[in-house]
């Protein structure tokens, strides 16, 4: 797969302006942990290749499992995620297809019972930032940052 082009360089102000997001996004006050997690899911909803090989390897560096990692797209079936972090990937699921059903009471008021009021403003804001970062890497074909293993 050949990248497409550089978004970087085809739009550097607004550019500019995504990764400020991506920085509040990053320094909200949420765990860096749970932001990992939230991004990976995302990004395997998606399809975004990119992005799911760079989230995965920034949850390794940051002490994240293997174990736990591998299952992130079976979490309604893995004993390995806290109540919080469950809360999360079903939020995340839901609002990063929001298309489908929207967002029901009951799921919100799920959320709410891990979440404060600001911590969920901060998640979905952090779930639109991947969002985005996946429509940029999945139709300009972002490359990836480490050498395919089959490359030649």
């Amino acid at each position: 797969m050949k990248q497409r082009l550089q978004f970087f360089g085809a739009a550097p102000e607004i550019m500019k302006a995504v990764s400020a997001l991506n920085k509040a996004v990053d320094e909200c006050g949420l765990e860096a942990s749970l932001l990992h997690l939230i991004k990976l899911r995302a990004s395997q909803i998606n399809g975004c290749s990119y992005c799911v090989e760079m989230h995965s390897r920034e949850a390794r560096r940051d002490g994240e499992t293997e174990q736990r990692l591998y299952l992130v797209s079976a979490w309604k079936e893995s004993p390995l995620f806290s109540d919080r972090e469950r809360a999360a990937f079903a939020w995340t699921e839901t609002v990063t297809k929001i298309a489908d059903n929207g967002v029901s009471d009951e799921l919100y008021a799920r959320t709410l019972e891990h979440f404060s009021e600001e911590e969920l403003v901060k998640l979905s804001v952090a779930l639109g930032m991947i969002n985005t970062w996946n429509r940029l890497c999945i139709p300009f074909q972002a490359i990836h940052p480490m050498p395919a293993a089959n490359a030649a």
